[in-house]
């Protein structure tokens, strides 16, 4: 992962000031960066979405292809997850030095996604055991400015809003055959509902107080992280701890509601700003991913 190396003077002036609610962009603990979302940035894709949180850039696109369900999931379709760390991110991404983070984030996608309450996986079956429509999750890591796993949750469901899947009829003959028909009108699609979908909210223990959003400089004085994925209603779905510390039983029921609460309002706004911006049509200004 990107990271700065700090004297122990700054991490001393960093950790002091955490105590104190007050960071070095002058925020509270609990309080994140302005964040930038647009959708629809990448032409030939199903969906797509660019998030920048601070100095850490994200790019995500969606592409529905048809597919064949699991056998373990007849009724079912899926979605395949992939990071690209690109080596303009940062210079420590170069060769193959991004493998790892991108393997370590597409694991916990696939961790967030893996249950039934998040997309309704049945609605992307055409036909059961035949064809489903699978939705490869395409992730650029564009920039590194912290905070990486909640830019990319936020982008991924951006992304999955913005998706359209084309409407498919099944046509069977006599015989029995069967035959897929895919409608001729652009408008005529299936909308994934993305209510239920987690954001990540991740918390870096920073002294005695953890911190939400931090900083790659907050994130050197940091030597325990908790990730915590929470729905719009301030559910926990899933929990994953890094990092080299350890967390204490009480800092981890702490952070835990410190997540759901500032979850709560990272779903609130997320959804108002994608509807504003759905409203717009095509009168909206694209920025687009090079703007």
């Amino acid at each position: 992962m990107a990271s700065v190396v700090l004297s122990e003077a700054e991490k001393v002036y960093i950790v002091h000031g955490v105590q104190e609610d007050l960071r070095v962009d002058g925020r509270s603990c609990e309080d994140y960066r302005s964040v930038e979302v647009e959708t629809d940035v990448v032409s030939n894709t199903s969906g797509s979405a660019r998030v920048k949180l601070g100095h850490t850039d994200i790019l995500v696109g969606v592409k529905a292809e048809m597919g064949t369900p699991k056998l373990e999931k007849p009724n079912e379709g899926f979605l395949e997850f992939f990071v690209d760390c690109s080596a303009n991110a940062t210079p420590e991404f170069e060769g193959r030095g991004g493998d790892d983070l991108g393997t370590e984030i597409a694991n916990t996608l696939y961790r967030i996604f893996n249950n039934k309450s998040s997309v309704d996986l049945k609605s992307l079956c055409i036909s059961p055991r035949e064809h489903c429509w699978v939705l490869y999750v395409d992730v650029l890591l564009l920039e590194c400015g912290g905070n990486l796993f909640d830019a990319i949750s936020i982008a991924v469901k951006a992304a999955l809003f913005n998706t359209r899947i084309p409407r498919v009829r099944v046509l069977e003959d006599e015989e029995g055959s069967k035959d897929i028909e895919l409608s001729d009108d652009p408008y005529d699609c299936i909308r994934l509902s993305v209510e239920n979908v987690p954001c990540i909210v991740t918390l870096c223990k920073i002294g005695y107080r953890h911190v939400v959003d931090a900083t790659l400089q907050e994130e050197a004085c940091s030597l325990a992280s908790l990730l915590v994925s929470v729905t719009s209603k301030g559910v926990v779905t899933c929990m994953r701890k890094v990092g080299k510390g350890s967390l204490d039983p009480e800092s981890i029921f702490e952070m835990m509601e410190t997540s759901k609460r500032v979850g709560k309002v990272l779903h609130t706004s997320l959804q108002s700003i994608l509807h504003k911006e759905e409203s717009l049509g095509p009168k909206r200004q694209k920025v687009g991913f090079l703007g």
